[in-house]
């Protein structure tokens, strides 16, 4: 493959080969449709690009008439590079990837198809789905934005080894989230480790926990700003006492300091989406095989954290040919399970959720069976509604936290203003 450079022309791009890295799924049953050759642009970004990579031999071989490039940016650097196109209509790809942050924005975008119309008619697969993933890439129109290829079940990732050597239960991580942080304290006292990466990560997941059916994170239905309620004041109170308490070793997702916290035995926990689990094994702390384990998040708390969507843009050169690479990622169970397997993210399809693969003890976590808690979890999230301003609001957020965290900036006062800087945007 060749690489390309979309939206800011300033970024560069990742090349990464069509040589799969592992082995491929097998063919699934059933002649391929017939495809005119084409060249097709796959833009991504990491981990979700390596299902794309791994995959790519199948693919070949169902359609060796269709090329496939694959463009790959870091998260954010994608999303606002395809952000850039999409408003000037140029340099789109034919599929994009959009990460579940990022979805109402873009399903609200007039430069995305809807994939529920003719030739697509995506509406067909709906009930293979598990519900709300599809709810999360509809907009206000009604239209389908993407279709779902993966989710995140919540999931709190523990270092056992250096748990036991402080006499921790995992009860006492789980309890309750005033536990979790007790639990933080005594894990510094007796091994030097910290229990989070940064106290913000607590906030980002108590945020999404426990959400009704048809509740929004930021925005409720009518568009009204949620950022003073209690869910925000606790999230904000649970950062700022671990802040206090000295357990985050105050470092920022997905940067170079951030992982060699893992790597070096400096952060013993995470909670984040079930498809961390890929992280850990192959990029983070693959020297930690054995050590870690998986456990629901304090107090039984449920949240979705994650999820990836592949759409087509108006303007794509090839529409036949993505809609068929987009089906072939989402609604293909071997496909599914292979994404499963090489990354750990999670299947939005139903039906790869009995399949034996969910049974398999996972040896990176002692043999722990983690796919079955993910599924466990998976069932019980709720509808979650998405809106085109989420990701200003989590950027909003994110800031006032900081403040608190350090600046020591009143809780309320921080989330005041907040809201009142989201509102002001969103009016815009």
């Amino acid at each position: 493959m060749k690489s390309i450079t979309l939206g800011a022309a300033a970024l560069a791009t990742s090349l990464l080969g069509t040589c799969a890295t592992a082995a491929a799924p097998a063919t699934p049953a059933g002649a391929p449709p017939a495809l005119a050759p084409a060249t097709i642009t796959v833009a991504s970004f990491p981990d979700l690009d390596r299902a794309v990579k791994t995959a790519l031999p199948l693919w070949e071989k169902l359609y060796p008439q269709v090329k496939v490039k694959l463009v790959s940016l870091q998260i954010d650097d994608h999303h606002n590079s395809m952000t850039t196109a999409l408003a000037a209509g140029a340099r789109l790809p034919d599929v994009m990837a959009i990460d579940f942050r990022y979805v109402g924005s873009f399903a609200e975008s007039k430069g995305m198809e809807d994939l529920l119309l003719p030739p697509y008619g995506a509406g067909q697969y709906r009930d293979q789905f598990v519900p709300f993933t599809f709810v999360q890439a509809t907009s206000s129109r009604g239209t389908l934005g993407a279709m779902p290829a993966d989710l995140g079940p919540g999931t709190l990732f523990y270092r056992k080894d250096l748990m036991d050597r402080a006499g921790i239960k995992e009860a006492d991580l789980t309890q309750s989230w005033e536990s979790y942080i007790a639990a933080g304290k005594k894990l510094k006292a007796a091994t030097g480790t910290y229990l989070l990466a940064g106290a913000s990560d607590l906030a980002d997941i108590y945020i999404r926990a426990n959400l009704k059916d048809g509740e929004g994170i930021y925005f409720g239905d009518k568009g009204q700003v949620l950022v003073d309620s209690p869910r925000f004041v606790k999230a904000f109170e649970l950062a700022k006492a671990a802040r206090v308490a000295g357990i985050d070793a105050r470092t920022v997702a997905w940067t170079g300091e951030w992982a060699e916290g893992f790597k070096r035995d400096k952060v013993a926990s995470q909670m984040m989406g079930s498809w961390l689990s890929g992280h850990l094994a192959k990029w983070l702390a693959p020297d930690s095989k054995g050590q870690w384990r998986a456990a629901n998040l304090p107090a039984g708390a449920l949240a979705s954290y994650g999820g990836s969507f592949y759409g087509i843009p108006k303007k794509a050169a090839n529409k036949a040919q993505a809609w068929e690479f987009i089906k072939f990622m989402t609604v293909n169970k071997e496909i599914q399970l292979h994404s499963l397997k090489e990354i750990g993210a999670f299947p939005a399809l139903k039906a790869a959720y009995a399949d034996p693969m969910m049974d398999e003890p996972q040896a990176y976590f002692g043999g722990q069976k983690t796919r079955l808690l993910a599924r466990e979890t998976a069932a019980k999230i709720p509808v979650i509604r998405v809106d085109k301003f989420d990701a200003v609001a989590r950027d909003i957020v994110n800031m006032e936290l900081e403040s608190v965290l350090a600046q020591n900036k009143d809780i309320k006062t921080a989330l005041a203003d907040a809201k009142a800087l989201i509102t002001h945007r969103a009016r815009r």
